[in-house]
């Protein structure tokens, strides 16, 4: 190998998270390419030693936390307007990094069209590419609203709240030039005419999640048919479930056990492998050949798209959701559960009185945010390390299980492009990393974080 061997880490004595389990042994990492390495080709094909070696003395290496749903943090709010919001964003991603969390999908969530032109252009994935100066990586925008249900918004504010009946409706709300930052989209599917559109949002490589919704079961279903693929924040601001109508939950259910269907990810536009004008998701599967016809064929794919699991995030503040529910919906499909934090700008304040976009003010005492006026739920104020340990107390889940819901599941839910390089401890992968420790209460804490390939805390 010609030229200067790049730096190499070595991480070892350690339990490594790796496929769904803790495994003793070892780590490269390369802080040139910020990626992991292979030890066959770091130490046996280039010869090359470690220019640093982490004794890890027991303690966890996993993969960087992701958090897909958080609205703000360090005194930060995401969607509000501001002439330093570029300088104040790249601040808080400084702080955020320091509970582990080495990725993010901002949350924009219900306001004007004016403040969504001001906002989202901040939001998309960094310029500047893989850079550990930018702090926790901004992967895009996940945009909340504002075609949600008028009676399931939550705190999200009623006056602007709308319908789309068109793209254009979806353009004119968030402006055409700024879809290239947005991630992923939560809406209402029986709002309007938005169940017409899921199509066109995912033909753009846009995830679309289900969310804020009065939706019944069979118009969830037929959302997923549409190509929904998450839902936001399982339980909170949706339908019930019922025993006769299982709503927006009973989507965890539901199973085609003779027909199994492998989910496609889409790539996200920029990637190598899609235009910002991609085609649909669609379904594939391993099928004999037979004389079928190409329309029983598609008939075929759109009923096993129907009964797809979607991905869904969970909030384990222990304030949004009770132990047994969050047990009941990751017992009902583990593979689709990913912990989100759904903060607040307040996560990291001290306790006492906020005020709101002068509408109202919030009301935070230690783990628990409140309007109010009302005395409703207004969002956490917990890190997502906060999460993985309530998490595994209510639900008995493993370490490793538990990590897999702020890691490999939101790494898969967001799409291939980050799929590919996040959310695993694979060769290739982005060296974004956590060490964490096991303390005599049996809480994991942060005590090491790397962005790709060097620490930062």
């Amino acid at each position: 190998m010609s030229g200067p061997n790049p730096r190499l880490i070595k991480f070892t004595n350690g339990k490594l998270l790796k496929d769904g389990q803790l495994v003793s042994g070892d780590l490269w990492v390369s802080s040139e390419t910020g990626r992991i390495m292979s030890p066959q080709t770091a130490f046996y094909s280039s010869r090359q030693t470690a220019d640093k070696v982490i004794d890890l003395q027991g303690k966890i290496l996993a993969p960087g936390f992701i958090d897909v749903q958080i609205n703000g943090y360090h005194n930060f709010d995401f969607s509000t307007p501001d002439p330093d919001f570029a300088i104040d964003f790249a601040d808080t991603r400084h702080q955020m990094i320091k509970s582990g969390l080495t990725s993010f999908v901002p949350t924009v969530i219900s306001t004007t069209p004016d403040a969504y032109r001001a906002v989202l252009p901040h939001l998309g994935p960094p310029e500047r590419g893989r850079d550990t100066d930018q702090g926790c990586e901004c992967l895009g925008a996940h945009i909340e609203g504002p075609f949600l249900s008028p009676v399931r918004n939550g705190i999200h504010n009623q006056e602007v709240l709308r319908e789309a009946h068109s793209w254009a409706d979806i353009e004119k709300c968030y402006g055409s030039s700024n879809l290239q930052y947005v991630r992923y989209i939560t809406a209402a599917p029986e709002r309007g005419d938005m169940m017409s559109l899921i199509p066109e949002v995912v033909s753009r490589g846009i995830v679309f999640s289900i969310g804020h919704s009065n939706a019944t079961f069979e118009q969830a279903q037929d959302a997923v048919a549409a190509g929904a693929t998450m839902l936001t924040h399982l339980f909170n601001a949706m339908t019930p479930f019922g025993h006769r109508d299982p709503g927006i939950f009973g989507l965890l259910g539901q199973s085609r056990p003779s027909s199994p269907v492998t989910t496609p990810r889409q790539s996200r536009p920029g990637s190598a492998s899609a235009s910002p004008h991609g085609s649909p998701r669609s379904s594939t599967r391993s099928t004999p050949r037979s004389s079928l016809s190409i329309s029983t064929s598609i008939s075929d794919l759109e009923d096993q798209a129907r009964y797809r699991q979607p991905y869904f995030g969970l909030i384990a503040d222990g304030i949004h959701l009770s132990a047994q529910a969050l047990k009941i919906a990751y017992s009902a499909y583990p593979e689709g559960a990913i912990l989100v934090t759904d903060a607040q700008k307040f996560a990291g304040c001290s306790d006492g009185a906020y005020e709101w976009r002068g509408e109202d003010r919030f009301i935070k005492e230690g783990k628990v945010l409140k309007l109010e006026s009302n005395g409703r739920i207004a969002g956490s104020v917990v890190d997502l390390i906060d999460c993985v340990n309530n998490f595994r107390r209510f639900t008995g889940a493993g370490t490793a299980k538990a990590l897999e819901c702020v890691t490999s599941t939101p790494a898969k839910m967001l799409g291939k492009d980050v799929e590919r390089s996040k959310g695993k401890l694979e060769t290739g992968m982005d060296a974004d990393l956590v060490v964490l420790d096991e303390g005599s209460d049996g809480d994991l804490s942060v005590q090491q974080v790397w962005k790709f390939g060097i620490q930062v805390v």
